[in-house]
């Protein structure tokens, strides 16, 4: 019997020897370089639905692991059922097992600064993202037409132009059209918020109306300093009643309905759409791009002035008139 004890606390011994030696291994390969320990990183892309075992394989593969197994038993050990998420990682050569392990199981992907610019119209807009790499043309076309994100605040809104709001974003390869959207009216939220309502009610106007003028001020100019003055034109013409002659509404209505040519001819004066401020008194009927923050600003807070005109000096500032006669001088002056 006592050798049978002795035999007993051996072998159990001997259990717990190669148990701890078993986890110093793992903790020591854990925390060691994952990679050759070479400086930089791999752009790795996990494929939904792969096993821990294929992905630590392919990471293995890429150089971000030096060996796969310490990476498959840390993950069944400790982590199980736990997913490895899918998406585009940039994961460091110089990393370890245990961070990248972390980094898939938080879905930390790599996220892509795309930039929206300001003045361009929701199919321009579209073009871009799809350009970046970024959906389908008919995702971004169907996700356009959803306007639940923006009914509160536009009832009248058949899609978003005038809501993606020009920006910045960082966005992960595979996010939807509709997400993408999400964000960018959001942010317009957040940029016009409710102190811009407040005083859109205070202008008698809707956010639809400000949003309007704003895209039409950021087509105008490009010039901060005469975005408020731009403004001030516009109002002053809306409240005496006094068309907008807008040349950038014509544009828009325009390229809904064929390509430009990117010219403005005489004739287009008398193009028959509603967007048409040559013909209809009035703001048009809806935004005819995504403005940035400084146009609607502007279209909130218009200059203290009394300019019912301005024409283009040719070198992209504008030249303000109070009367026609002023203006027609203006005209002759630049436009000669």
């Amino acid at each position: 019997m006592r050798i049978f004890l002795r035999i007993a606390k051996g072998v159990l011994l001997a259990l717990q020897v190669v148990l701890m030696g078993g986890w110093v291994w793992l903790y020591l390969e854990s925390r060691a370089p994952a990679g050759p320990g070479n400086a930089g990183t791999a752009m790795v892309e996990i494929e939904k639905g792969r096993g821990v075992r294929t992905i630590a394989a392919g990471l293995k593969s890429k150089g971000v692991l030096r060996k796969a197994t310490p990476f498959v038993l840390r993950y069944e050990l400790f982590f199980r059922p736990q997913s490895l998420k899918a998406g585009e990682y940039q994961l460091p050569l110089g990393g370890t097992a245990r961070d990248v392990l972390e980094m898939l199981l938080k879905g930390r992907v790599f996220l892509h600064p795309v930039t929206v610019a300001e003045g361009l119209t929701g199919a321009e807009t579209m073009e871009a993202l799809i350009a970046a790499g970024f959906g389908r043309p008919e995702d971004f076309t169907a996700a356009f037409r959803e306007t639940d994100d923006i009914a509160l605040w536009d009832p009248l809104a058949g899609d978003l132009e005038g809501y993606l709001f020009p920006e910045t974003y960082r966005l992960p390869r595979g996010i939807p059209a509709r997400d993408i959207f999400k964000k960018m009216t959001a942010q317009f939220k957040t940029v016009f918020g409710d102190a811009g309502r407040r005083r859109a009610r205070e202008l008698g106007m809707s956010v639809r109306d400000v949003v309007t003028l704003a895209s039409l001020i950021e087509k105008e100019t490009s010039l901060p300093a005469e975005k408020r003055l731009v403004s001030a034109v516009f109002h002053n013409r809306l409240r005496i009643g006094m068309k907008l002659d807008c040349d950038p509404t014509i544009i828009y209505a325009l390229k809904k309905a064929e390509p430009f040519e990117g010219r403005l001819l005489t004739r287009d004066l008398k193009y028959d759409s509603p967007y048409n401020t040559y013909l209809h008194p009035g703001l048009p009927p809806g935004p005819i791009t995504n403005p940035g923050r400084e146009s609607i600003e502007a279209a909130l807070e218009p200059a203290d002035s009394d300019y019912l005109y301005f024409v283009s000096r040719n070198d992209g500032s504008h030249q303000f008139s109070r009367t026609f006669a002023e203006h027609r001088a203006a005209v002759n002056r630049f436009r000669r």
